[in-house]
């Protein structure tokens, strides 16, 4: 099934007393798509109304060529009718059930033809192999998680869709599961949505990102379009940053990997991982300055070539974002307004971009 077949349509309209929502979303079939934003932001209530587990008064769900909701017609199928996955952030595993047994209960949900996965693939691909004949209670957090996501899996969804997932865990239980989620995001065929609060995670494995604030999406795109916007709410901008992927491209005798994508090259402490790995990096606009001519007197070993392509004010009196482009790449900055009246920052501008730190998702 191509990626065109399996694109998600929702349009959710749900009115509460101290809350709405009121969303209208064209998702791609394919890879991670994240819905973030703040506690209260509608992300939790859209997910479950894609899932069928809240029904929309007035919603249309469609994953590709099969409808799960339309209002208009009357139509509504009920959530153990549709191809889906989900994952809550508790595991919500059977107590009394070993975790093969677990497993096996997700497998009997789907038809042999419509299986991803046989059992033994899928414990190799979440690493629980050796937890298979377990009971739940015995299990970390994380082997927890990972068994829940092994039994929505087997159960031969179209679409899985994960409630923030991480949430319960504690930081060294959530860099347990990571390695994982990303193996999924590299092997899964089908389309994830992936709802979470925090950036990191976010940067991390999200290829599409939807933002929502007070029940509305005010964004909606590939990853590095959305999070290199500058005319978001404050809220939003106060964390600005963009998500590069790079390619290892040598190991430096002074302890230092080069890595190298469109933009050019940066360096950072030295990698394990040999030369053509793939690596996944964040830049935070208020780690990144700027100058017109190469800097050859300063510390800061990163500094590529860019061009400014807009600005605007942010919710610190003095303060902007400028928007760069880096061979196409997108980059953003934070300085001063006497920064940029010094400078002459417009758009069309040629400079150099200095990166102060950057941030490695692993």
């Amino acid at each position: 099934m191509s990626a065109a077949d399996s694109r998600i349509r929702a349009r959710l309209r749900i009115a509460r007393a101290d809350f709405s929502l009121d969303v209208d979303l064209d998702l791609p079939g394919h890879g991670i798509t994240a819905l973030f934003g703040h506690s209260g932001s509608g992300k939790t209530t859209c997910l479950r109304a894609i899932a069928g587990l809240e029904r929309a008064a007035d919603g249309y769900v469609a994953l590709g060529d099969e409808i799960w909701q339309d209002e208009s017609r009357g139509l509504f199928v009920p959530p153990h009718r549709r191809a889906l996955g989900v994952v809550f952030q508790e595991a919500s595993l059977f107590a009394h059930l070993s975790v093969r047994r677990n497993l096996e209960f997700g497998q009997r949900r789907a038809p042999a033809e419509q299986q991803h996965f046989s059992l033994p693939e899928v414990a190799e691909l979440l690493g629980i192999g050796h937890l298979l004949e377990r009971g739940p209670g015995s299990l970390s957090g994380g082997e927890r998680q990972r068994a829940a996501i092994a039994r929505a899996l087997l159960a031969g969804p179209r679409i899985l869709l994960m409630d923030e997932p991480l949430a319960a865990l504690d930081l060294r239980r959530k860099r347990e599961i990571l390695p994982y989620l990303e193996r999924l995001h590299r092997e899964l065929s089908i389309p994830v949505i992936y709802v979470s609060h925090a950036p990191d995670e976010v940067a991390r494995l999200a290829d599409h990102l939807v933002l929502l604030d007070a029940g509305r999406a005010i964004a909606s795109g590939p990853l590095n379009s959305v999070l290199s916007r500058i005319d978001l709410p404050a809220a939003f901008a106060d964390d600005a940053g963009v998500v590069l992927d790079t390619v290892i491209d040598g190991h430096e005798e002074d302890h230092l990997s080069r890595l190298r994508f469109p933009g050019g090259q940066i360096w950072v402490s030295q990698r394990p991982e040999p030369v053509g790995t793939p690596l996944r990096c964040r830049i935070h606009a208020r780690n990144v300055s700027l100058a017109l001519i190469p800097q050859h007197h300063t510390s800061i070993l990163n500094c590529v070539s860019a061009t400014v392509v807009d600005l605007a004010a942010t919710s610190t009196p003095g303060q902007l974002l400028v928007r760069l482009d880096c061979a196409g790449e997108p980059l953003l900055a934070r300085i001063t307004e006497r920064s940029a009246k010094r400078l002459e920052i417009r758009p069309g501008l040629a400079l150099r971009a200095q990166i102060k730190s950057v941030a490695l998702l692993d």
